[in-house]
């Protein structure tokens, strides 16, 4: 009897055990669950820096006077051979007054030179003059014509003088501030040499600098690094207000020399502006894709939460149990956190139901992408 009583209070602890085990232990929670996977990823970068003017030019005087005119305001925009300055022209009209009249002289003295050797022609060949008087009458002759044509040249080059009095714009663009002033005397070897700069703004600039080691990481070996058309693809200008310029960019070129102070390589990429709505030395962000893509790891967004600069993921191990794991992220793309480092491919990760998980939970997927 006693034994039998032994037995049957075994029993019932061995059942409250069980129920109390049962009790202890939670079931399992519902959540979706995404497996990580690779993709061919673009390397988008981000550069800061300014729009530069696509080209300048310098407005220098070409002769020396008095400004008596100015026709532009600085900042407006020009338009190609409007007129900027007006210089006093009487000092050089006058030269290409004597210049005329010096010419007017050298052909008078072609038609004396012209007659004389036009007559001793015959008469040398009756022997009337000797070889040498008809050499002496064909040398003035020719030395006149001389005459003429240097006369002319000097004609001509009063003239384009003269034309240099009146300075006009050599391209569309935007004006700059000028140094000169009415009254004021310019020209070559004065204190006013540069009048003003007119820039182009057709199309704007932006220098991105691509660190070298960056660069080299990304091309390896080439031949020619001056030569990166296909370098940069998908060149955006992102705007101040955060809107995206609607015109995509364009590389130009590289510049010749490396940065010596940053050990940046400059690529010069371009960008439209027909209707003139960025102007030059406006801040710029510059988004791009850099090299080819590559293969990365990626997750959707909804499987990485972040709190003070920490990314994280509930990863899902083979026996069912979630495990909160830190990882560092890259860039988004297409809806899609690319994964730097902290998981692997095929490494399963929660994307909802996150809110009641702990470490070592237990989980049954509701469904699996």
């Amino acid at each position: 009897m006693h034994k039998q009583i032994v037995i049957i209070l075994l029993v019932a602890l061995q059942l409250v055990a069980c129920r109390a085990t049962q009790q202890a232990t939670p079931p399992p929670i519902a959540v979706d669950v995404v497996t990580a996977r690779r993709a061919n990823i673009e390397r988008e970068m981000q550069f800061i820096g300014y729009l530069g003017s696509n080209f300048d030019a310098v407005i220098q005087p070409r002769v020396n006077g008095f400004l008596i005119s100015k026709h532009f305001n600085g900042g407006l925009p020009v338009r190609k051979g409007q007129l900027l300055f007006r210089m006093d022209r009487r000092e050089l009209a006058t030269t290409l007054y004597a210049a005329e009249a010096e010419l007017q002289s050298a052909k008078a003295q072609t038609v004396e030179a012209r007659n004389n050797y036009e007559r001793a022609v015959p008469l040398a060949a009756m022997d009337a003059i000797s070889q040498a008087q008809l050499d002496q009458y064909t040398a003035q002759y020719r030395a006149s014509l001389a005459a003429v044509r240097s006369a002319e040249e000097a004609v001509r080059n009063a003239q384009l003088n003269l034309g240099y009095t009146e300075i006009r714009s050599p391209i569309d663009g935007i004006a700059g501030s000028t140094s000169g002033h009415i009254g004021d005397y310019v020209g070559p070897g004065t204190e006013f040499n540069v009048l003003t700069t007119i820039s182009n703004v057709d199309t704007l600039s932006f220098d991105v600098a691509l660190p070298m080691n960056t660069y080299l990481r990304i091309t390896g070996e080439r031949e020619n690094i001056y030569e990166n058309d296909s370098l940069l693809q998908a060149i955006r200008l992102m705007l101040d207000d955060g809107s995206r310029y609607p015109l995509e960019g364009f590389y130009s070129h590289t510049r010749k020399d490396i940065s010596t102070e940053t050990g940046t390589l400059l690529l010069v990429v371009k960008f439209a502006n027909p209707d003139q709505s960025l102007k030059a030395g406006q801040f710029a962000r510059v988004v791009c894709s850099v090299g080819p893509a590559e293969e990365r790891v990626v997750v959707p967004m909804a499987a990485v939460s972040q709190a003070q600069g920490i990314s994280s993921v509930w990863v899902v191990a083979a026996d069912s149990t979630v495990h909160f794991r830190r990882i560092a992220t890259g860039v988004v793309q297409d809806s899609l956190w690319v994964v730097e480092s902290g998981l692997e491919p095929e490494e399963r990760v929660v994307i909802a139901g996150r809110q009641k998980l702990r470490e070592g939970a237990r989980v049954v997927p509701r469904n699996q992408q």
